[in-house]
Formats: structure tokens, C-alpha cells, sequence
């Protein structure tokens, strides 16, 4: 039978501490940015000229039809041939950034697409802009639909985090997988990981249900 030994992962509990931490700072960076991209995405995609909706659809399609490892490799890897030189942390921050942002680009404009025609047209009556048209009319009824799956695509970012690991970003994984090279105790220690990440899956998901109606389109 084998022994389990959970004492000698937990006793790195400061390693584990600063996983968590940088997990929960790379996703909170990458949810603020990255949405942010996607909101400014999704208008160019439904109110933009040719030429920038055609370069965004490919910035879309790109992203989500391959793999976050490879987009994550290319940024660090590939972009210091180019003369680009990136640390760790901002190559996986800038990964997370733009490939949140393709995939809030098509969630939020899904949103803004569903807005009811009568709803612009009473908003052109009153001569707003159509900036005004969309940051007050079109934008906060289209965040209050998609939120969840918005929300749904942003743990999933946080949990892809976990391959950021690969390029040296002290992040959760990076740290179970330290700690498993010190002490060989790698079923414990990726279990630890595991659990760390389900609580941090379900506190994050619930964090921005609650925070969404209160900050960004006005709900309780």
C-alpha cells in the first residue's frame, strides 16, 4: 500500500501561498484588460469600418482556434527573434490578455447584437452619439446578458493559467510541481494543486457574479 504523505506538500505552504497569489493576479490583470479588449473588439466587430472589422475577425478567429500553449509559446519564444524580449510574468499576463479578449470580443457582441432596434432608434432621437449609443444604451444590457458566460470564459483563463508554469511564472502549478521535485511527492502535491484550484475556480466565479450587477451595468 502506498503511503500518502499530504504533511510534506503542506509544509510548503508558502510556495503554495505564492502560487495561489500570482494565480489570482494574473487573473484579475487579464480579466480587467482582457475584457476591456473584448468590449472594444465587439464594437468595432457590429459598428466598425471594413477594414478594422476585417482585421479583428482575424485576431478572433486566430485566438480561438488555437491552442493557448502555442499562443503562450510564441509571445515568449518566438517574439525574441522578432527583438521582443519578455519576462515570465509579462508574457503570461500579455497570453491571458489576448486571448481573453478574442473570445469576450464575440461573447460581448453576441450581447450587443440582441439589443432591441427600437431601443437605438429612441436613443438616435435624442441625438446621442453613437459612442453615447453604446457605452449607455447598447453595452449595459449586453453585459447584464452575457455575464455568466463571460464569467464561465474567465475561469477558464484562470485555469489555463496553469500552463504559464512551462515558462517559469511562479504560479500555482509551477509551485506544485517545485515542491514535487524537492520531496518526490508528486500524486500529494498535484492533489494539493487540484483542490487549490477547484476553491479557487468556485470563490472566483462567485466573487464576479456578485461583483458584476453591482460595478458594471447597475443591477442588485
Amino acid at each position: 500500500m502506498v503511503a500518502l504523505d499530504f504533511g510534506a506538500v503542506l509544509a510548503q505552504w508558502p510556495l503554495l501561498l505564492q502560487g495561489v497569489a500570482w494565480t489570482l493576479g494574473l487573473t484579475a490583470v487579464s480579466a480587467v484588460a482582457g475584457t476591456a479588449l473584448g468590449v472594444g473588439c465587439a464594437w468595432v466587430r457590429v459598428h466598425g469600418a471594413a477594414v478594422p472589422r476585417a482585421i479583428v475577425g482575424a485576431y478572433v478567429e486566430l485566438v480561438r482556434n488555437t491552442p493557448f500553449i502555442v499562443q503562450l509559446f510564441f509571445i515568449f519564444f518566438g517574439l525574441p527573434a522578432a527583438g521582443v524580449k519578455l519576462t515570465p510574468e509579462l508574457a503570461a499576463v500579455l497570453a491571458m490578455v489576448i486571448n481573453l479578449g478574442a473570445y469576450a470580443a464575440e461573447i460581448v457582441r453576441a450581447g450587443v447584437e440582441a439589443t432591441p432596434r427600437g431601443q437605438l432608434e429612441a436613443a438616435r432621437s435624442l441625438a446621442l452619439t453613437p459612442a453615447q449609443i453604446f457605452t449607455r444604451v447598447e453595452l449595459p444590457p449586453a453585459l447584464r446578458k452575457v455575464w455568466p458566460a463571460l464569467t464561465s470564459q474567465i475561469v477558464i483563463v484562470m485555469l489555463g493559467s496553469a500552463v504559464c508554469g512551462q515558462i517559469s511564472t511562479p504560479e500555482l502549478s509551477y509551485a506544485a510541481n517545485l515542491i514535487q521535485s524537492r520531496n518526490f511527492r508528486a500524486f500529494e502535491a498535484f492533489l494539493v494543486a487540484t483542490v487549490l484550484y477547484l476553491a479557487l475556480a468556485v470563490a472566483v466565479r462567485r466573487l464576479l457574479n456578485w461583483l458584476g450587477p453591482r460595478l458594471l451595468f447597475g443591477g442588485r
